[in-house]
């Protein structure tokens, strides 16, 4: 049976499916629609099926605000091909302006929203058949405040962020900076009051064991110099080795620097005075909150003031309350 291109066109709408895809589904049902569009529904789980222990790692993420409400959302896919294609974006554009207008806090709710004649887990599904390729919703994220800003970096759909403020700002350039900065800066937190409790035992545990650990060092490549030995040849064994055949140092010798690493070490890892320890790695956790807390962070515009310097240059009460920050990249 003949189908139109007006049907062909109106089942496109519906399932968002491609025109040879509707096509071939109403050529099947007859032109029924709700027959054709089970047909689009069921490839589109066959496909997922089959594609479901394949990596999506590609994709589109947006960004909206919405007066108070604004939220981030990544519709994953398994290639920058289909992640570029137009009715993919537009498809992650409808779902996050679903998601916005009815102001879902889950991706739960993102998924049960109404698409058509589909909800938007079906829609989803449904683009997989059409392309072939694994999708899913990923990383939704949202944020209520007074004021939100966003920022999609470079407009490419690949990272962007979503930041809060305590206040309506006047200028409203002012809170895309800030969304831009984090974008650039990835902080873990907005201050140090609010770096989660494990991050800061880990950092704490690493501060005090890197600290341990150049204390001996130091202490080793004194002895050694002391010693009488190079320190690029007594650095690792491959050194050594390259010393004995260069015939720079001798076996007895390679043996010697070996003694005097591991004695000089231990000797100084017992003796370390633990104040001195302390106070190191409480330096290192300043630096670590300075580079990793949004307001303590250099302002990337004017890097002599902090964010929050620059937020007060603003206006006086200002200050950043949250914020949120996806990328499909490994950083």
């Amino acid at each position: 049976m003949a189908v139109s291109i007006a049907d062909i066109q109106k089942l496109r709408k519906m399932s968002g499916a491609g025109l040879a895809d509707c096509k071939k589904a109403l050529e099947e049902a007859e032109s029924d629609f709700d027959k054709a569009m089970e047909i689009i529904r069921k490839r589109g789980q066959a496909i997922a099926a089959k594609r479901s222990d394949r990596d999506a790692s590609e994709g589109c993420v947006l960004v909206k605000v919405d007066g108070t409400f604004g939220a981030i959302i990544a519709l994953k896919c398994e290639t920058d091909f289909v992640a570029s294609n137009a009715d993919f974006i537009k498809l992650a554009q409808d779902i996050l302006d679903a998601a916005v207008a009815a102001r879902c806090k889950t991706l739960e709710e993102v998924n049960a929203l109404p698409m058509g004649d589909m909800t938007i887990a079906e829609a989803v599904t449904a683009r997989s058949g059409v392309t072939g390729e694994k999708m899913e919703l990923d990383g939704y994220m949202t944020l209520e405040a007074p004021a939100l800003a966003s920022y999609n970096h470079m407009s490419k759909n690949f990272l962007c962020t979503l930041v809060a403020f305590n206040k309506e700002m006047a200028n409203e350039a002012a809170g895309h900076e800030v969304a831009m900065q984090v974008a650039a800066m990835n902080p873990v937190a907005v201050d140090e009051a609010s770096v989660p409790a494990d991050v800061v035992e880990r950092e704490k545990t690493v501060a005090i064991e890197k600290t341990k650990l150049e204390q001996c060092q130091k202490a080793v490549e004194a002895a050694l110099k002391k010693a009488g030995y190079n320190l690029y040849t007594a650095e690792n064994e491959e050194h050594i080795a390259e010393g004995i055949a260069k015939g720079y140092i001798t076996e007895a010798q390679a043996d010697d620097i070996r003694r005097i690493k591991t004695e000089v070490f231990e000797q100084k890892a017992a003796t370390l005075p633990a104040q001195m320890v302390e106070n190191i790695a409480r330096g290192r956790m300043a630096k670590f909150y300075k580079e990793s807390c949004l307001l303590n962070q250099d302002y990337i515009q004017d890097t002599k003031i902090t964010v929050a310097d620059f937020l007060k240059k603003e206006e006086k009460d200002l200050t950043v309350t949250a914020f949120r920050r996806f990328s499909l990249r490994a950083e």
